[in-house]
């Protein structure tokens, strides 16, 4: 049930109504402390929607909401269920958005 919850809900993280973005980013990192590594069936779905459009924002309150987030799993998730998506974001992304999740594997 949470993988099809998920499926639902990462069309929000990229919709294209930035009120509606941000308000899907905030209420993701208010899920993440309490799912914890309950989330790993999901992860490898949900990095791709946090990151994709969301770390290059020029909208500030976006990006900020989407480094929130992914502040949030590295420190309420297994680091090993973050390295692979994380390496595999950094290897294909680019600009700020690059950086960041470089930083992150780092």
């Amino acid at each position: 049930i949470l993988f099809q919850i998920f499926d639902a809900f990462k069309s929000r993280l990229h919709d294209s109504n930035s009120k509606v973005n941000q308000v899907a980013l905030e209420t993701m990192h208010q899920m993440i402390p309490l799912l914890k590594d309950n989330l790993s069936p999901v992860i490898n779905m949900l990095i791709p929607a946090i990151v994709d459009n969301n770390l290059n924002s020029k909208n500030p309150r976006i990006y900020a909401a989407a480094t929130n987030v992914i502040e949030a799993l590295c420190q309420n998730l297994d680091n090993y269920l973050l390295l692979q998506p994380f390496c595999t974001k950094a290897q294909f992304l680019n600009g700020r958005a690059k950086q960041d999740m470089t930083d992150r594997v780092a």
